[in-house]
């Protein structure tokens, strides 16, 4: 009898750990997934103009490899002063619409930007800088540039994106994360993202 209860205690504790196990998971995974859902309904909005990518990195698998001109950050853009010190950073950039609907880098920093009215903050993806100079810019990423679409139907977008044609509504939080909103071709919205 006694081995029995032990077999029935250990079972439940098994049980038990699996039930918080799944629990944890999906508390992590519904976090992520709010997270998203968040920038795209409260975010700004701003409009971005991709510019061609070298032919070489056309489609992998079934995403469009995206370029910005606002990837390529001019250093005369940096307020506050450039680290002397190699190493991997974040860059702040302010973005201000301009007169073609598009939005542009204005200023940028290593440290955090206040805000500014008709302004929008974006953060980088951690890159490696160092011995920048003057004339120099710095080629940053802010985990946009891959857009998901349906199978097959990648290489119309990245031609039309290697001609100009193709833009992208992109959403930005208070704290400078980007998520895609919509892709544009010839200023017309060809896919938009679900909040879910």
């Amino acid at each position: 009898m006694s081995s029995f209860m032990a077999r029935l205690q250990s079972g439940k504790g098994y049980l038990f750990s699996a039930i918080i196990v799944a629990g944890l998971q999906t508390l992590i995974l519904g976090t992520i997934i709010q997270s998203r859902a968040s920038i795209l309904s409260e975010g700004a909005e701003v409009l971005l103009k991709t510019a061609p990518v070298d032919p070489r990195d056309f489609l992998r698998g079934d995403y469009v490899v995206l370029n910005y001109d606002i990837s390529s950050v001019p250093v005369q853009t940096v307020s506050g002063g450039i680290p002397a010190e190699a190493g991997e950073r974040v860059l702040w950039v302010r973005l201000k619409k301009q007169e073609d609907g598009f939005w542009t880098v204005t200023e940028s920093s290593f440290h955090e930007l206040p805000p500014q009215p008709e302004s929008v903050i974006l953060r980088s993806q951690p890159f490696y800088s160092g011995g920048l100079a003057a004339g120099d810019s710095m080629r940053v990423e802010y985990g946009i540039e891959r857009y998901y679409v349906p199978e097959g139907e990648g290489k119309p977008i990245e031609e039309a994106r290697n001609d100009g044609n193709v833009a992208i509504a992109v959403r930005i939080s208070p704290d400078g994360s980007a998520q895609i909103r919509s892709l544009l071709v010839d200023g017309k919205p060809v896919y938009d993202e679900p909040l879910y």
